[in-house]
């Protein structure tokens, strides 16, 4: 460790006490090379999950309890058994009694032939230990694609139809999945996430700090879809609406404005709200009151976030100090107050969650064998609804980011509080579990972003820079299993973000139960030999192979250069602009030399017409296919040349990050309806659908 440790407690004591409570005091960005962590921050992780390391005789009391605590151990908090195979509970104490109360309400004598789901254990040593844990039961491995499929990849909000009010919408994903699947056999769609926002002013557009990760953002919502819409009798009220819709449309579609999220949420809101003086059908009455019998109370405590940051504002820290809590008999009084628009917002979330699970329908109806595929942040925003009503499982003070790399010297701080794996594992890792299960509830596939952190999180004290945390470890069997669990029990395929720094073994443990990886086409390089651009037939088989990805520039900006330009216009190079441009020119040079080796690309030696930059693209799709990976994904905007990326890392205002429509090589924006009908993109999407 680096700096000062507590004063006379020995640098062994503190790594013996922070590796009992999962908190890394090192860490290998190379194989080669060991970065010791920095000691004010293990003590600061420490101290989030109640361990006082302040002083060396603090650190030695500590140290003590803890290892009593685990020698007199009989179970961990959660304990977990692959269907099939000898579990924990098999290696207890001769004598010892169990009770198992399983999820189905049965209560046994002994853990044989238990079902698949979290249970709950008792045992009872002969020495009279006695224990209560969570049984998590699940299969050994997930779902995994029946056959090889192509897919679209898309932020959602981008994709604007003449019907959608300024943004895509939920209606726009399931025309899109109607379209793919039938006239382009694609097999999934795979979008942004739909997590609830953070209201504000404006609103954070980057779906990737939601407020919620439980509950969806009802901005998707296609309103007209609402079956209530209908039947609103203020018809004036109705036609006033869709005019400003389309004069919203228009600004983005015909004049180049940018997506504005805020806009079209006042709009839709408006619109709501009109929506809900319609009563419901009773079929319609009884399906919301089971909606709201099957979310509970966190459904109760997401809806009264939504309307206390309507009297309160959106940061739940500056309310009034009884509101803070969700438990408190204030906030209980609020919630009675505020019911109708505690109501409002269940609501809201019903007819969102709806919505989701019919573009799914749509997306199965047209033929493709996995559908939707759902992205799971990271994390949420640290003054949002999950924050608030779930306090007792984030850690205090603490952010989540990444320690410095090869790519980003200073590391980097996301500004999401990470859970604790110690409420977790008491809880069964409850928060985890009711998250996955909602999501799978609409999904064909979920995409983890950042799946390493399953495993492991790079914790940075609030106040200081990122180069002074340290990893924290979760239960990664425990969150393995579940997801095992949950993608069981609806039929999903399961995805990784793995690129980047990952651990040595993580990609491994993950393949090995069914968690697929996710391979780009530019990072795809043979790292431990020449480092020239690797084979397709050396392409691990148990992945999503993709050309880019939404933090990455689009194909045409990658093979032109122009990615580069648009970094030195911003100042965001690291090295002088003419260095950065010859580099990218050869690594674009490498990779289309790797092409026509191979036949793929027009313009090989002895053809005198040069490649276009649309038989380019093809040409890398083309070589994703020869890969093994059981999927392949479009970037939709590169079927028709887009050369803006929706994200741009590094960069905040300078750049209008997650607020761009899809649009062609000049820069256009593109409906929905023009891009379905666009030759290049049919052409692309032929190439996939042919395999040549």
């Amino acid at each position: 460790m680096t700096g000062p440790g507590p004063a006379a407690a020995s640098d062994a004591e503190l790594s013996r006490l922070a590796e009992l409570y999962g908190v890394a005091t090192s860490y290998r960005p190379a194989p080669d090379r060991t970065v010791a962590a920095s000691a004010s921050a293990v003590v600061a992780a420490l101290a989030a999950l109640d361990v006082d390391a302040g002083t060396g005789r603090a650190v030695r009391a500590a140290l003590a309890d803890r290892e009593r605590a685990l020698r007199n151990r009989l179970l961990p908090p959660t304990v977990v058994h692959r269907t099939g195979t000898a579990g924990p509970l098999d290696a207890l104490p001769p004598g010892t009694r169990l009770r198992v109360d399983t999820e189905q309400d049965e209560r046994r004598a002994t853990a044989a032939g238990l079902p698949a789901g979290v249970h709950r254990v008792s045992a009872a040593a002969p020495d009279g230990r006695t224990a209560e844990a969570q049984l998590i039961v699940a299969p050994d491995r997930l779902p995994t694609p029946a056959g090889r499929s192509y897919g679209l990849l898309v932020q959602l909000y981008s994709l604007l139809s003449r019907r959608s009010w300024g943004m895509g919408d939920l209606g726009d994903l399931s025309e899109l999945a109607g379209w793919a699947g039938r006239t382009a056999g694609a097999g999934f769609v795979q979008v942004n996430p739909l997590h609830a926002a953070v209201p504000g002013s404006p609103t954070d557009p980057s779906p990737y700090r939601p407020s919620s990760r439980r509950f969806p953002d009802p901005v998707h919502l296609r309103v007209q879809d609402v079956p209530e819409f209908a039947y609103v009798e203020d018809r004036d009220r109705v036609g006033g609406l869709l005019e400003r819709a389309a004069r919203l449309r228009a600004t983005v579609l015909d004049k180049g404005a940018l997506i504005d999220r805020d806009a079209v949420w006042q709009l839709k809101r408006e619109a709501l709200e009109l929506v809900r003086e319609v009563p419901l059908a009773p079929g319609r009455q009884a399906a919301y009151a089971d909606f709201l019998a099957q979310e509970g109370p966190a459904l109760a405590d997401h809806a009264t976030w939504c309307a206390l940051a309507e009297v309160h504002g959106s940061d739940w820290h500056t309310w009034p100090p009884e509101l803070r809590d969700p438990r408190s008999s204030g906030t209980a009084r609020a919630r009675a107050e505020l019911r109708d628009r505690v109501d409002l917002h269940s609501w809201l979330a019903w007819l969102t969650d709806t919505q989701l699970g019919a573009a799914q329908r749509a997306a199965r109806e047209a033929g493709m064998p996995v559908g939707i595929v759902h992205d799971l942040a990271v994390g949420v925003h640290p003054r949002g609804a999950d924050a608030w009503a779930q306090q007792e499982y984030f850690a205090a003070g603490m952010s989540v980011g990444a320690p410095p790399d090869a790519f980003n010297a200073l590391g980097q701080d996301w500004g999401l509080p990470p859970w604790r794996p110690d409420r977790l594992a008491r809880s069964g890792h409850a928060p985890y579990r009711h998250l996955l299960r909602a999501l799978f509830r609409y999904a064909g596939a979920v995409r983890i972003d950042h799946v390493m952190g399953l495993f492991r999180l790079w914790w940075v004290p609030q106040g200081q820079p990122p180069t002074q945390g340290t990893y924290v470890r979760h239960d990664a069997e425990a969150m393995l299993a579940l997801l095992a669990l949950e993608a069981s029990r609806a039929g999903a395929v399961v995805i990784g973000e793995d690129l980047g720094t990952v651990e040595p073994g993580v990609r491994e443990t993950l393949q090995r139960h069914g968690v697929l990886g996710t391979s780009v086409l530019w990072f795809e390089r043979d790292w431990a030999g020449d480092g020239r651009p690797l084979a397709p037939d050396r392409w691990r088989a148990d992945c999503l192979a993709t050309a880019t990805t939404h933090d990455l520039p689009p194909t045409a900006a990658r093979l032109s250069g122009e990615h580069v330009e648009l970094r030195d216009r911003l100042g965001l190079l690291t090295h002088p602009a003419a260095q950065e441009r010859a580099a990218a020119a050869a690594d674009a040079g490498e990779w289309l030399d790797l092409l026509a080796r191979l036949g793929l690309l027009r313009g090989t030696p002895g053809d005198r017409t040069p490649a276009t930059e649309e038989e380019r693209i093809r040409a890398v799709h083309r070589f994703l296919l020869r890969t093994p990976a059981r999927l392949v994904g479009v970037w939709l905007p590169d079927g028709i040349g887009d050369r803006r990326p929706q994200n741009l890392p590094g960069t905040w205002d300078q750049y209008p990050n997650w607020r761009l429509p899809i649009a062609d090589a000049e820069g256009r924006p593109v409906t929905l309806e023009e891009l379905t009908a666009a030759p290049r993109l049919r052409a692309l999407l032929e190439t996939l659908r042919t395999g040549g």
